[in-house]
């Protein structure tokens, strides 16, 4: 006659089970994560400017137009306006056509790929017909970090930044108020040091200071404040839930090696909606553009802020709520077990 194995043998086997099942299903993920964006890097309606007499822009649009998909073309009537144009970030470049011939205006602040790239094309196709391209590099990266290999590599720092933060707060049992000011105060001493860091000492930011100070603490505060405000919400797992969202979509669909055009569809819409891909933007407008459209990017990591420590919040309150109701629950039992008072006529 056999016997049942006893469940504290099963339980060791389901483990093995999970971690068998578990780690590559999680590298596999990993691998579409990074590796797809990477391996499908192309430009995808990257915003190019065309600047010129009507008749004499027209042929260059025609052959920007060759390549499917890959341009979308503004106009613009001169050079000036189509420098205004990259100085406000609403182009990356800008073929401006001069009795001299084609004169490309890149911005390798912008993203250096993307200069590279647009030098490449436009070039390609003046060879064709024999003329040369002159390359103006209206807002340059910095000297110290030409390529912007620096810039492209804080963004993964500054995620786990905030997991850490926001792990630890959890781990700690800090709740309510003083998670909140945990998290705002640790991201505003991120934000600092970072700065430091990579303004000071590295000269691989060239913008305000302090307000490269304040996008690298507020994007480390986005991250803390929506892992601590999950954890609150749903418990431990909500800190392995936002940690996946953080570090297996947002660094990967950030755009920050790149441009979020450069990114297969809709990947570089969804990296700008997380912290990193909107983190990164917001860094490059404050440092090299003098804040060029910095709206969006700001607001969206303000909303992943606010609605963390939100949660935050919103987590106590429930929990204090909980506790509050357990007494009387438990005098509930008590009471009904007790005789009922009978009174003698």
């Amino acid at each position: 006659m056999s016997t049942a194995p006893a469940p504290s043998t099963r339980a060791p086997a389901r483990r093995v089970i999970a971690v068998l099942v578990l780690v590559p299903v999680l590298t596999a993920l990993a691998l579409w994560a990074f590796a797809w964006p990477a391996a499908r890097t192309a430009p995808r309606d990257l915003p190019l400017g065309v600047a010129g007499p009507a008749a004499a822009t027209a042929q260059v649009e025609k052959q920007l137009q060759q390549h499917d998909g890959a341009f979308e073309i503004h106009r613009y009537d001169d050079e000036a306006a189509a420098r205004d144009a990259i100085e406000d970030r609403s182009v990356y470049g800008a073929v401006v056509v001069t009795p001299q011939g084609p004169e490309l205006l890149t911005a390798s602040a912008a993203s250096p790929v993307v200069a590279q790239l647009l030098q490449q094309a436009v070039a390609q196709q003046a060879a064709t017909r024999g003329a040369q391209v002159r390359t103006v590099d209206v807002v340059a990266a910095p000297a110290k970090d030409p390529r912007g290999a620096a810039l492209n590599a804080s963004a993964l720092p500054l995620a786990l930044a905030g997991i850490v933060a926001g792990a630890v707060v959890t781990l700690l049992g800090l709740r309510g108020i003083r998670a909140a000011l945990a998290l705002v105060g640790s991201a505003a001493l991120v934000g600092l040091v970072a700065a430091a860091l990579a303004h000071s000492w590295l000269g691989v930011l060239t913008g305000d200071w302090w307000a490269e100070a304040a996008t690298l603490g507020l994007s480390t505060l986005a991250v803390s404040a929506a892992v601590t405000g999950a954890a609150a919400l749903i418990g431990p797992a909500g800190t392995g839930l936002m940690a996946f969202v953080v570090m297996f979509l947002g660094n990967p669909f950030s755009g920050a090696a790149s441009a979020p055009q450069m990114l297969p569809e809709p990947v570089g819409v969804i990296g700008q909606w997380l912290p990193p891909g909107a983190g990164t933007t917001l860094l490059r407008s404050v440092s090299f553009f003098d804040g060029a459209a910095v709206t969006g990017p700001a607001l969206t990591l303000t909303w992943w802020a606010a609605l963390g420590l939100g949660a935050v919040l919103l987590g106590n309150a429930t929990e204090a709520r909980a506790r509050s109701a357990e007494p009387a629950a438990d005098r509930e039992p008590a009471l009904a077990g007790r005789p009922a008072d009978r009174t003698t006529g």
